[in-house]
């Protein structure tokens, strides 16, 4: 598994001859984070799709997904992000689809098709759909699942996480460890390494604190997150275990059309069996983020679409050590922008 920039570079594929360079694109799509009360609401009064989407979403959880979307605090309850999210997510996509002719039984060729899917953490399942390798019926039904498997397993347990900047990876590993070594109970580890200087810890209250203290100690900055549970860490095994059940239990889930480099080694799985380990695993096993971008930069891929809510993922590609251009599209004007960019570019 690559686990560095470096490692990512050694398992870079040579240029695929049938996509030329200006035609690589790959859509990324954000997680939890990205939300905001009244998101897509100004591309819901231009966009029909996004109204559709939502109502399809909310007959399949049986629940008002839009209106959630309009309640901070039901909004930020984990098991309604990730679905809220990801039907966001989804509304945007079928509007590039649908502008972009972003369709399957059409020539990728000509219509130039992203050429790679990726989704940071809750984001994954948003990239597998888009790739069609699951249905938006079932894919809000499962995140949703997966929003209250994490809550359960922390039910009793004081948690955080914490953005550390300005360190590198293997400083943050370090500084968890030491956090672990000087307390008994403390439990951190790395959660998301997101940018060469970004990296984030999770884990229970006692070790995320001994980590910010250790940071502050070295005159570097650390943030708290706004999140209701640790994710990707080793508080997070029941709620791996507990998702495998459901997860498993869908036939309807195949490899999707669209090649997606999924969070846990930073790569693209080519059988159905390691997708869905990949996916059971996430759950307590850092996002590799950063080896993920530096994969798309080695397979050449030249234009980064943020499929979904906020800017998140855009700002991240900036401080990447191969940065590569990427495009927002919760708004109309950035939407507009992004088809634009892309028509222009291939015609």
């Amino acid at each position: 598994m690559p686990t560095s920039v470096s490692d990512a570079k050694k398992s870079a594929k040579p240029l695929d001859a049938s996509h030329p360079v200006h035609k690589r694109i790959a859509v990324l799509f954000p997680g939890q984070g990205s939300q905001s009360v009244g998101m897509l609401c100004e591309l819901n009064e231009q966009y029909p799709q996004v109204a559709t989407t939502f109502a399809e979403a909310s007959d399949a959880l049986g629940e008002d997904l839009w209106a959630i979307c309009q309640d901070e605090h039901k909004l930020n309850q984990t098991e309604y992000t990730q679905p809220a999210l990801l039907t966001a997510s989804m509304a945007i996509w079928r509007i590039l689809q649908d502008a972009l002719h972003w369709h399957p039984a059409v020539d990728d060729k000509s219509t130039h098709h992203p050429v790679f899917l990726a989704g940071h953490s809750l984001g994954e399942y948003s990239a597998l759909c888009a790739g069609g390798a699951i249905s938006l019926a079932d894919a809000v039904q499962l995140v949703h699942q997966r929003g209250k498997l994490m809550v359960d397993a922390v039910q009793n347990v004081s948690s955080k996480m914490l953005a550390v900047l300005g360190l590198d990876d293997q400083q943050v590993i370090s500084l968890c460890e030491q956090a672990e070594s000087q307390y008994d109970d403390a439990v951190v580890s790395v959660a998301n390494f997101n940018s060469p200087s970004q990296v984030v810890v999770a884990g229970n209250t006692v070790g995320v604190d001994a980590v910010q203290s250790l940071v502050a100690s070295m005159g570097k900055r650390a943030v708290p997150l706004k999140v209701s549970v640790p994710s990707h860490c080793a508080l997070m095994p029941p709620a791996s275990d507990d998702l495998a059940k459901p997860l498993n239990a869908r036939r309807t889930l195949t490899l999707p059309h669209i090649e997606v480099i999924q969070n846990r080694h930073a790569k693209i799985e080519h059988t159905l069996p390691e997708l869905k380990t990949a996916l059971i695993e996430q759950l307590h096993h850092p996002v590799l983020w950063t080896q993920t971008m530096q994969s798309l930069a080695d397979k050449h891929v030249t234009m980064l679409v943020e499929c979904g809510a906020g800017t998140v993922l855009s700002n991240l590609a900036k401080r990447q050590t191969t940065p590569i251009t990427c495009l927002p599209t919760d708004k109309p004007d950035r939407l507009t922008k992004v088809i634009s960019s892309i028509k222009e570019a291939h015609t």
